[in-house]
């Protein structure tokens, strides 16, 4: 199956394709992840198209796959780290698309240079000479987030603690004042003194006499 014929099989001859070639077109959607299943593929083309979505992980099973060309399209997202297991693969290339993230450092992909990649502005690592950004970091684990409201909830227990602290210092301070001065401890039972009566007043004019 190959451009610019128009030949139509049956049956299972697709699992021996050997090349496919649908470059230079004007295929638009998303990569059908039913591709991945011609095990015996080694060349797959689908450059200069308008391509889009992500590149499906299910090209890790294209294993004696040896040249894989995605260039060219709207393809977005990270590259899948499944395809390491393309032992086989000796060209790759991914060029002018939107993809985004670490790109693959490890068995074959160790050996693409930055050719394979022009044209992706969000990619990084260091085949490319780009530093991955903290924002591509991990997202923090639930055992993080969890340590952190630990944090939280022992910042609240010592600031009820230093509240109560500074609550009886000032009651003992009063005491120790009233104790020693005699003037403000007439001063302060002459105060209480009157709440008292205040209060009585109150008590018997607005809710003893209704």
């Amino acid at each position: 199956m190959t451009k610019n014929r128009y030949e139509f099989f049956i049956g299972s001859i697709l699992n021996y394709i050997a090349r496919l070639d649908l470059s230079n077109n004007e295929f638009s959607g998303e990569i059908p992840w039913e591709i991945g299943q011609l095990q015996n593929i080694r060349a797959l083309n689908l450059s200069n198209n308008l391509l889009s979505g992500v590149i499906p992980e299910s090209f890790s099973n294209l294993k004696m796959i040896e040249s894989l060309d995605l260039s060219r399209n709207k393809l977005s997202g990270r590259i899948p780290p499944q395809l390491t297991d393309l032992n086989f693969l000796s060209n790759f290339n991914v060029s002018y698309n939107n993809l985004s993230g670490p790109i693959l450092d490890k068995e074959q992909f160790a050996t693409f240079d930055d050719s394979s990649y022009n044209g992706n502005s969000a990619l990084c690592g260091s085949m490319i000479k780009r530093k991955c950004s903290s924002a591509l970091a991990p997202p923090a684990t639930p055992t993080r987030g969890g340590e952190d409201e630990g944090d939280s909830v022992i910042d609240m227990v010592a600031l009820r603690w230093s509240f109560a602290a500074s609550y009886v210092s000032v009651i003992l301070g009063l005491f120790a004042a009233l104790w020693i001065n005699s003037y403000w401890r007439k001063l302060w039972f002459y105060f209480v003194d009157k709440c008292i009566d205040t209060c009585y007043y109150w008590l018997f004019k607005y809710v003893f006499h209704r």
